[in-house]
């Protein structure tokens, strides 16, 4: 379970309450929160393709690493491991791009997010605005940290959901990447 990522995604309009949704997260009683912008950059490379994974370069005020996620048709449960590269080599972008270029880059593409974090025990809930230059979403995002089993995430999921009021089937069956670049991969 320690490579697996377990979130429900939920796409949210313009006019979605973010402050009357802070109100109930806050009242769920999170151990930390923050707020920070994050870059991320994404790379489709030829075994990725074929594999169905992407790489992903993140550098924010906080981390700086690189990641490999596999691409499911649902988004739900899937592979995630991440390379922390630290902050006292700063973002190290041109390392990056040499490493993956040698991997054979069939497409790149970079987006920023503006987030808001609730860090629990066991879940953490992201608002953010991810944007491109020709495209934006915003996103209600919950992320299982505490991860024995898939039902347990699951169970976890659902009761941070219920609590503010999404109901698990309304979630996106979409990645971020599918969101903000559309047909990089095409549906299973």
């Amino acid at each position: 379970m320690r490579f697996k990522e377990i979130e429900h995604k939920f796409v949210v309009g313009e006019g979605f309450d973010l402050e009357g949704f802070a109100r109930t997260i806050e009242d769920l009683g999170p151990t930390r929160r923050t707020a920070l912008v994050v870059r991320d950059r994404y790379f489709l490379t030829d075994s990725g393709q074929a594999r169905r994974f992407i790489l992903r370069h993140r550098f924010d005020s906080e981390l700086n690493q690189l990641t490999i996620k596999s691409v499911e048709g649902d988004p739900e449960v899937r592979d995630e491991i991440s390379l922390n590269l630290g902050h006292h080599a700063g973002a190290q972008d041109a390392e990056v791009d040499a490493f993956i270029a040698r991997q054979g880059v069939v497409w790149s593409g970079t987006l920023e997010k503006d987030l808001r974090v609730w860090y629990f025990p066991d879940c953490e809930v992201v608002h953010y605005l991810a944007r491109t230059d020709s495209r934006e979403v915003r996103v209600v995002e919950f992320e299982a940290t505490a991860k024995v089993s898939i039902p347990q995430a699951l169970a976890i999921l659902e009761r941070y959901e219920r609590a503010t009021g999404f109901d698990r089937s309304t979630r996106s069956m979409d990645s971020l990447v599918n969101l903000l670049f559309p047909g990089i991969f095409p549906p299973i």
